[in-house]
C-alpha cells in the first residue's frame, strides 16, 4: 500500500474548501469521491497516476495550469514519479 499524501485544509467555509495536497514520491491520496465541483491548481509540474473503475491513466499537470472537474468523480491519485507533486484543490460547495 502506498504512503499517504498530505492534505492541508487552508480555507473551509460554507461556500468553498481549499486544500493543499502534497504527494511525496510513492504516495497516494486514497480512493475517494468528489462531492463538489472542483478546480485543481498545480504548484509543481508532474505526472499523476489516476486509478478509477475504468482503469489507470497518466495525467500530466503543469504548474499554474488549472483545470476544472464536475462532482461525482471517483478515483485514487498517486505519485509514481521521482519527485514530490504539489497542487491546490478548490472545492465549490453548493
Amino acid at each position: 500500500m502506498p504512503a499517504a499524501a498530505t492534505g492541508t485544509v487552508q480555507i473551509d467555509t460554507p461556500e468553498v474548501r481549499v486544500t493543499e495536497w502534497r504527494l511525496p514520491v510513492g504516495s497516494a491520496i486514497g480512493h475517494h469521491r468528489h462531492e463538489f465541483d472542483y478546480v485543481v491548481v498545480p504548484i509543481t509540474d508532474g505526472v499523476l497516476s489516476v486509478i478509477s473503475a475504468s482503469g489507470s491513466a497518466q495525467s500530466p499537470i503543469t504548474a499554474g495550469q488549472s483545470y476544472f472537474r464536475k462532482a461525482g468523480v471517483e478515483h485514487d491519485v498517486r505519485n509514481e514519479t521521482s519527485r514530490e507533486i504539489v497542487f491546490v484543490e478548490i472545492e465549490l460547495k453548493r
